[in-house]
C-alpha cells in the first residue's frame, strides 16, 4: 500500500513542500519518488512548529495553517484515488499526475464529448497506433451512429451510452437489417472508443461496463482434404483461375492471412537445419515472427513456378476468383453461411453503396461462400486433433487457445470426439507409467 507524506527539504528560508510517494515493489523493496508542491511555499521554521502541531496565537500563521491543512488534505485525497487506478507505479506517472493536478486540462475545451466526434479525436490520437482495417471499422461504426443521430434526432453523447442507447441502437439495426453479430462486434468497439475517453478524464456512464449483446453463432464453411485434392488436380484453361487456385492451395496448407501470404515471395524461402524449406515473415496484423515449415503441397507450387510464388493480385479479385476456382471444381452443395447482399436488390447497381449491404444467413451453394479467409479456417479445421493445438496456435498467431478452438468448425460432437480421443491417450500412458 502505498503512502503520501510531506516534508520541507531546502536551504533556503522559504520554499515549496516536498511530496514523498513511498510503497513497497513486488520484491517487499521500499520505493520512493520525490516532487514539490506548486503555490505552497512555507518557511523552515513555521513547517517545524506546524509539524509539532503547535497551537499558533498570530493570526497569520493561523490562516497559513488553514490554507495548508486545506491544500494538503485535498491534494493527499487526489494521489491516492490516482495511485488506487494502477498496480504499477513510477517516477514520471508520479511527476505526471501531480502536475495534471495543479494544471488541469479543461477536457471538455479540448476533447469533443459527443461520441462521433469523439471517434475521430481517437483515430487522429492513435494513427501511429491503429491498423488501417481496425480505422476502417471504426469509420464504418462512425458513420452508422451519424444515420442513427439522424434518424432518432438527438446527439449520443460518450456520457450516454448506456442502457438506452443499447435499446434504440439495437432497434436501430434490427430496422436496417443488420446482423446480430454485427450489432455485437460494434458494440464491442463503442465500449472501447468509451473507456478510452473515460482514460482521458471524460464522464461515462455507470452502465457502461454491463452494455452486452449475445453472440450469435454462425457456422463458417471450410475445405476438406477431399476437396482441396479436387480443386489441386483440375485444370484450368485461364491463367487467372490457375494462379488464384494456387494461392488458395497455399492459403490452406499455411494457414495465414491473406494480408500474409499474398506478400509471399522467394526472398523469404530459407533451408533449415534439416534441409526443409522454410518461410520467414512478420504476421502484419499481430506483429508475429513466423518460421513455417512448407508442406510438400506448396513445395509442389514453388516447383511448378520455377521457384516463385504465384502472381500477387488485390484481395477483391482474389474473393472473385477463388469462388469461380470452387465453382468449376463442383464445390457446391448447398451450405449453411452468409453472404454480403444488397439489401435493396431493385435498386440500380450503380447508385449502390456499400451502406446498402449486410451479411445475410442463409442457405447458399459452397462456392459462393468461399472468402479469402477459407485457407486460414481449413488449416485449422483440417489439421486440428491431427497436430498438436499448441503447435498449430503457433503457426495461425492465434493469441489464446480459446480463440484457436472457436474458430476452428467443428461441431460439438466432433470436438467431443476428439476430447475423448485425447483422454484415452493420455489415460493410457499414465496406465503404461503405472505399471513401471
Amino acid at each position: 500500500m502505498a503512502t503520501i507524506s510531506f516534508a520541507y527539504r531546502s536551504k533556503k528560508d522559504t520554499s515549496n513542500l516536498e511530496i514523498r510517494f513511498t510503497y513497497y515493489d513486488d520484491d517487499k523493496k521500499r520505493k520512493s519518488f520525490y516532487t514539490r508542491t506548486q503555490g505552497l511555499e512555507v518557511s523552515g521554521k513555521f513547517w517545524s512548529e506546524y509539524k509539532k502541531d503547535t497551537k499558533f496565537r498570530d493570526v497569520d500563521k493561523v490562516i497559513l495553517k488553514d490554507e495548508v491543512d486545506e491544500h494538503l488534505k485535498k491534494l493527499k485525497a487526489y494521489l491516492e484515488i490516482e495511485a488506487s487506478k494502477i498496480d504499477v507505479f513510477n517516477k514520471n506517472w508520479f511527476k505526471n499526475i501531480v502536475e495534471d493536478y495543479y494544471n488541469p486540462v479543461e477536457l471538455e475545451n479540448h476533447i469533443p464529448t459527443d461520441f462521433v466526434g469523439f471517434v475521430d479525436y481517437y483515430l487522429e490520437t492513435k494513427k501511429n497506433e491503429v491498423s488501417e482495417s481496425k480505422r476502417k471499422k471504426l469509420i464504418t461504426t462512425k458513420n452508422k451512429l451519424i444515420r442513427m443521430q439522424e434518424e432518432l434526432g438527438y446527439t449520443i453523447l460518450i456520457s450516454e451510452i448506456n442502457e438506452k442507447f443499447k435499446i434504440d441502437y439495437i432497434n436501430y439495426s434490427e430496422k436496417h437489417q443488420y446482423a446480430q453479430n454485427t450489432q455485437q462486434r460494434e458494440l464491442v468497439n463503442i465500449k472501447a472508443i468509451c473507456k478510452y475517453a473515460k482514460y482521458l478524464g471524460l464522464k461515462t456512464h455507470r452502465q457502461l461496463d454491463n452494455l452486452k449483446i449475445k453472440k450469435e453463432v454462425v457456422k463458417h464453411i471450410y475445405l476438406s482434404f477431399d476437396e482441396l485434392e479436387k480443386i489441386k488436380n483440375h485444370h484450368f484453361d485461364k491463367d487467372y483461375l490457375d494462379n488464384a487456385r494456387d494461392w488458395l492451395i497455399i492459403s490452406c496448407y499455411t494457414g495465414q492471412r491473406i494480408s500474409d501470404f499474398m506478400r509471399f515471395n522467394h526472398d523469404m524461402i530459407e533451408r533449415d537445419d534439416d534441409g526443409d524449406l522454410m518461410i520467414n515473415f512478420t504476421q502484419k496484423k499481430t506483429k508475429e515472427e513466423i518460421e513455417l515449415t512448407l508442406l510438400d503441397e506448396v513445395i509442389e507450387i514453388l516447383d511448378k513456378r520455377g521457384g516463385n510464388f504465384p502472381r500477387p493480385i488485390s484481395s477483391q479479385r482474389y474473393n472473385e476468383y477463388i469462388k469461380e476456382v470452387c465453382k468449376a471444381c463442383g464445390i457446391d452443395e448447398m451450405s449453411k453461411g452468409k453472404m454480403r447482399l444488397c439489401i435493396y436488390p431493385n435498386k440500380p447497381k450503380e447508385e449502390r453503396n456499400p451502406e446498402d449491404y449486410r451479411d445475410v444467413v442463409g442457405e447458399y451453394p459452397k462456392y459462393k461462400l468461399v472468402t479469402s479467409h477459407i485457407g486460414r479456417r481449413s488449416f485449422a479445421t483440417n489439421y486440428y486433433g491431427k497436430v498438436d493445438t499448441h503447435h498449430l496456435i503457433q503457426i495461425t498467431g492465434h493469441s489464446t487457445e480459446r480463440m484457436f478452438l472457436n474458430y476452428i468448425q467443428r461441431g460439438s460432437k466432433q470436438k467431443s470426439k476428439d476430447a475423448g480421443k485425447a483422454l484415452k491417450k493420455a489415460n493410457k500412458k499414465l496406465n503404461s507409467i503405472n505399471q513401471k
